[in-house]
């Protein structure tokens, strides 16, 4: 793409389509239905611009590509406007402009109230979450990561179910609590690195790569703490266990578009921020700490797979899902093996696809029924044939089930985690079988059995509107389950760049730590 800076385009057209909205004071029926177009022609527009991210990216090369670079604050280099993307965070980059398209179609006809506001939230949102893994800078990364906290606690506030006050204030304190010690970590190592002459300490690659020269560049000590306090932000964002309990009610209680964002790229934060920090820049700490993290992995699959279980709210059972598959990537991850990490990536990739279709999927029936208890349904096969297909390839992926997405990004976590620690990959794996077992019943309660309740008798099957949205969705959840390449080729050479890091950091500071012993 030549000098051209395209990842600023591609976060500031969304803000430009939003301003379009905002520009527009009738309030007629024209005037809404124009709203509606310019929403969906600028997520669209994004989504093509973002393909050309991919096009230009050199799989070859490990390090961060397209970098844009620009002093923004005149107090020294506190704060750059610095943005880059390497093969862990582009596909990110893409899965969130793919997406959004898709978040305005499935709000087209059911939200009515505030409806400019509305698709300029979803806009303000896009370049938020795009900014977040485009960010090369602490202090911006930090800023838009808590900035996409705005626009989504007033979407769930603002048009979300009979509770929605309660769910938003609930989402935006955990997540805050946890972001505030990451925001004390950064400081930390601003100064740090100020002291050591890091020309530009708060720049993510020039801090990567000082550890990666230097593994002790953070003390032993120091690493202890910084890993802790970017865990309790990354850790709620995720959402790891215990911390996972504002997810359930913020999905409940969240429109459908807004839960489709939640589950697809908001969780995937917190695993991209294992990923761009705590691996790279504090190895000795992620490696004294990752028996934790393989515990509450596990602790999470198995526990919250057997609370779905449980579940009679079909957007709760799912979103509990989405806590046990988060699990397999943190444990992919800090299993510091290729395996493990291009599972972990691989694993939030197709969730992302697969959790927000299985949300859209609940907003068709809800669109019909306005309820989403799973008692309320039964036999829907009978009357959406075409409905009964597409969410069983959606329910088969959440599975795990061979010839979908789903079962890539599992069995490779699995596969990493079981070369480190075979009783770990074992209590994981138990997490399959529940899956399968809250997954299939749930399938089975509402399409299966005999249409006996009145009020499902006159559903219709799926509207070109929803085929739009779903279709496209079945395609790629099978093209990724059977030809996983694409996205391997994109985040091999990070990935083999990080744990050559890691592996060299850990080697390094072995004598250090064999003389503290003595």
């Amino acid at each position: 793409m030549g000098d051209w800076p395209i990842l600023s385009a591609v976060m500031a057209i969304p803000l430009v389509g939003a301003l379009m909205i905002a520009l527009i004071t009738a309030d007629s029926d024209i005037a809404r239905r124009n709203i509606r177009n310019v929403a969906l022609f600028t997520t669209v527009f994004t989504f093509v611009l973002s393909l050309f991210v991919w096009i230009n990216f050199d799989n070859s090369k490990s390090g961060f590509q397209m970098v844009e670079e620009v002093e923004w604050l005149s107090i020294g280099p506190f704060m750059s406007y610095r943005l880059g993307v390497d093969g862990i965070s582009m596909l990110f980059v893409i899965l969130t402009t793919f997406l959004m398209p898709f978040c305005i179609l499935a709000s087209w006809e059911n939200v009515q109230k505030n409806l400019k506001e509305y698709m300029i939230a979803f806009l303000v949102l896009e370049t938020f979450m795009i900014a977040v893994f485009c960010a090369l800078d602490l202090m911006l990364f930090y800023i838009v990561f808590e900035a996409g906290l705005i626009p989504m606690f007033i979407i769930i506030g603002v048009w979300g179910g009979a509770r929605r006050v309660y769910a938003s204030f609930k989402f935006f304190l955990y997540t805050l609590a946890g972001s505030v010690l990451m925001l004390l970590a950064i400081m930390a190592i601003y100064w740090q690195a100020d002291t050591a002459g890091l020309e530009n300490p708060s720049s993510i690659p020039d801090l990567i790569a000082a550890v990666a020269d230097d593994p002790l560049f953070f003390s032993q000590t120091l690493q202890t703490w910084l890993w802790l306090a970017f865990f309790a932000s990354f850790a709620v964002k995720m959402p790891m266990w215990p911390v996972h309990t504002w997810l359930p009610d913020a999905h409940v209680e969240a429109p459908t578009a807004g839960s489709v964002v939640l589950a697809a790229i908001l969780l995937k934060m917190g695993g991209y921020g294992f990923l761009r920090f705590s691996l790279p820049m504090f190895p000795l700490a992620s490696a004294d700490l990752a028996p934790l993290i393989f515990a509450l992995s596990v602790v999470a699959i198995v526990y919250t797979s057997l609370v779905a279980l449980m579940q009679e709210d079909m957007k709760k059972l799912i979103a509990y899902s989405s806590v046990a598959h988060m699990g397999f990537v943190t444990m992919g991850i800090f299993a510091f093996n290729m395996h493990g990490i291009q599972g972990g990536i691989y694993q939030m990739l197709s969730h992302g696809l697969v959790s927000g279709a299985l949300f859209l999927c609940v907003g068709v029936v809800y669109d019909r029924m306005h309820t989403r208890e799973i008692a309320a349904y039964g036999g829907l096969v009978n009357r959406m044939p075409a409905y009964a297909a597409v969410f069983m390839v959606f329910t088969l992926a959440n599975v795990g089930l061979p010839g979908t997405s789903g079962f890539v990004g599992e069995f490779l976590t699995l596969l990493g985690v079981f070369q480190v620690n075979t009783w770990v990959a074992f209590f994981a794996a138990t997490g399959v079988i529940l899956s399968a077992g809250y997954a299939l019943w749930l399938y089975r309660r509402v399409i299966f059995g005999a249409l006996e309740k009145e009020a499902l008798k006159s559903l219709l099957d799926l509207s070109r509107r929803e085929k739009m949205i779903l279709y496209p969705l079945v395609v790629l959840v099978i093209f990724f389950g059977v030809y996983p390449a694409p996205v391997f080729d994109v985040t091999e050479a990070s990935v083999t760049l990080l744990i050559e890091n890691y592996n060299a950091a850990i080697e390094a500071a072995a004598p250090f730590d064999q003389a503290a012993n003595r």
